[in-house]
């Protein structure tokens, strides 16, 4: 074990490379072991099981997503932040497939609130601050947002608009039009 230098960190890059190349579905203890040309009872000491492994390939995901859109949004306010928010995510899933995919995971509470998960949330808000939202509205748009984000990107990556002769970057170019709009017109509730 020692001479492949294999340690917790090292196995969850690793393991993301692998998700990106073959699917986070197909992650597994043994499938890294492979990688690695060990026996699946190396790995047992860096990782306790293969839950365990795509668990922190997702907070690995998490960390990245969230530092690329801080990066993005920083110094942005309104549309200009909204568009580098949108297209962070939307780029990374492309980029990283498996990992996107990772950082859907449903992680049971105590580690999602040590996660990064709890940046993407405080985030999304910074974006909302431009368009001036009181709650509830505001925690109803970070759904609005969230749900849109990931419904186009995964329809996308699955080859949904492929067979129309309008590009999914127009589309997506327009939906972020139409989420502006929406979010500085936000309807008030009675």
């Amino acid at each position: 074990m020692a001479r492949v230098g294999l340690n917790t960190e090292r196995l969850t890059v690793a393991g993301a490379e692998l998700a990106d190349e073959v699917g986070f579905d197909k992650v597994t203890v043994s499938a890294l072991a492979r990688r690695f040309g060990v026996k699946d009872a190396s790995l047992y000491s860096h990782v306790k099981n293969s839950h365990h492994l795509r668990t922190r390939i997702a907070l690995l995901a998490l960390e990245e997503l969230a530092d690329r859109a801080a990066a993005a949004i920083a110094g942005r306010a309104g549309k200009d932040a909204l568009t580098a928010f949108a297209d962070t995510y939307r780029d990374y899933a492309h980029e990283h497939p498996g990992r996107y995919a990772a950082a859907q995971l449903d992680l049971d509470p105590e580690t999602a609130r040590a996660s990064a998960a709890v940046r993407h949330s405080q985030l999304t808000r910074a974006v909302l601050r431009g368009y001036h939202l009181a709650e509830p509205d505001e925690t109803d748009a970070v759904r609005l947002l969230g749900s849109t984000f990931h419904g186009y990107v995964t329809l996308e990556r699955a080859g949904g608009f492929q067979h129309t002769p309008r590009s999914g970057g127009a589309t997506w170019a327009r939906i972020l039009d139409a989420l502006d709009a929406l979010l500085r017109a936000w309807p008030t509730a009675d």
